[in-house]
């Protein structure tokens, strides 16, 4: 009788402490300062220089220098939202029911999609912050789509991003920004949903039946999980930072061998639209670090093709936040969503060029 008493208690208790890590984490790291800064993009039509290349007019040449400086100014930037991801990431695996994400997530169809891509967007990280998150929600069961939906929601439809860009660059970028942001997000997890195979989707099925039931016997000790989200925490971090700082490292060293030219000389053609978009899928940057590096090169005379394809490339993916989820996605799940993402920033920079932004 007393187990039976306290079982919902341990279970309101977890809900009560990831609610209030999500709540207040995302309330200092992200809310807050990016309500402040909201304002300083609105008097000064500018949120900082360019991460890129500072207010050079072209990356530095790579060495240990660029590297470190890179990764130095990229850290400080992103740690706190680093933690917070890792900690969302680790709770979702230990703190909420066995069940519940593959319940809310788990099916196939448009629904889970939609869900987790409304989700992403007061949670408002950066691809790599986000990636923890992501592999919390794969290991629960999220189906594929809705989970690349979150991921690529956190970026492409952050609202302080896409206030930032109508202060910085324009309303009419804004507005770009959200149609293409929708289809990616909603329309690529909906097909990668439609690229599960039978297989995946029996095997899908026996681990929710496997965590349902894990769920029934879970024992009402609430401390075990407390302490079980310690350790996943612990191996997440152990397991996902050293590469991701190796690949930040690199990126921050070989700037000017993937952005080596930047001024007029970049124009509308096919060619730079697409080395560019290219670049961005790549390439990793902090929340809303498009914004001050298209608004650089836009003034140094680069065209609006291959600009605009960057702002829709950098944000929603990069090497170090892929090698983070390699692990929770079929390897052609991965490729497919980085192609056609590619294939976005290629459409988006001959629209906006056609439309003379």
């Amino acid at each position: 009788m007393i187990s039976t008493q306290r079982r919902p208690d341990a279970i309101m208790l977890r809900w009560m402490v990831f609610l209030a890590i999500t709540i207040v984490g995302l309330f200092y790291v992200k809310w807050f300062p990016y309500y402040n800064r909201a304002f300083v993009a609105a008097a000064n039509h500018s949120i900082g220089n360019s991460i890129l290349m500072g207010t050079a007019a072209a990356p530095p040449a790579p060495s240990w220098s660029a590297a470190l400086d890179y990764a130095w100014a990229y850290g400080k930037a992103i740690w706190q939202a680093m933690v917070l991801g890792l900690l969302l990431g680790s709770a979702i695996q230990t703190l909420l029911p066995y069940h519940w994400v593959a319940k809310a997530f788990g099916k196939t169809g448009f629904a889970s999609v939609a869900a987790a891509g409304a989700l992403s967007v007061p949670s408002m990280m950066c691809t790599c912050c986000a990636a923890p998150v992501v592999v919390g929600l794969r290991e629960r069961q999220s189906s594929p789509g809705a989970a690349i939906a979150f991921w690529l929601g956190n970026t492409m439809l952050n609202p302080a991003t896409l206030v930032f860009m109508g202060f910085v660059l324009g309303w009419n970028w804004t507005a770009f920004r959200i149609l293409i942001g929708i289809l990616m997000v909603f329309g690529l997890g909906y097909l990668v949903n439609l690229m599960a195979t039978q297989e995946e989707t029996t095997a899908a099925e026996a681990q929710l039946a496997n965590l349902s039931a894990r769920s029934e016997a879970f024992r009402p000790d609430g401390s075990n999980a407390f302490v079980r989200w310690i350790e996943t925490f612990v191996r997440m971090a152990v397991r996902l930072i050293p590469e991701y700082i190796i690949l930040v490292l690199l990126l921050g060293a070989a700037r000017a061998w993937m952005f080596p030219e930047i001024g007029p000389g970049i124009g509308n053609s096919l060619p730079w639209i697409a080395a560019f978009a290219a670049a961005g899928v790549l390439f990793v940057i902090p929340t809303a670090g498009e914004v001050p590096i298209v608004q650089a090169m836009l003034a140094l005379g680069v065209g609006v093709g291959p600009a605009a394809a960057l702002l829709m490339t950098l944000p929603p993916i990069s090497l170090p936040s892929l090698a983070m989820v390699w692990r929770s996605f079929r390897w052609q799940t991965l490729v497919f969503v980085a192609v056609a993402i590619v294939a976005f920033g290629i459409a988006a920079g001959f629209l906006a060029a056609a439309l003379k932004f």
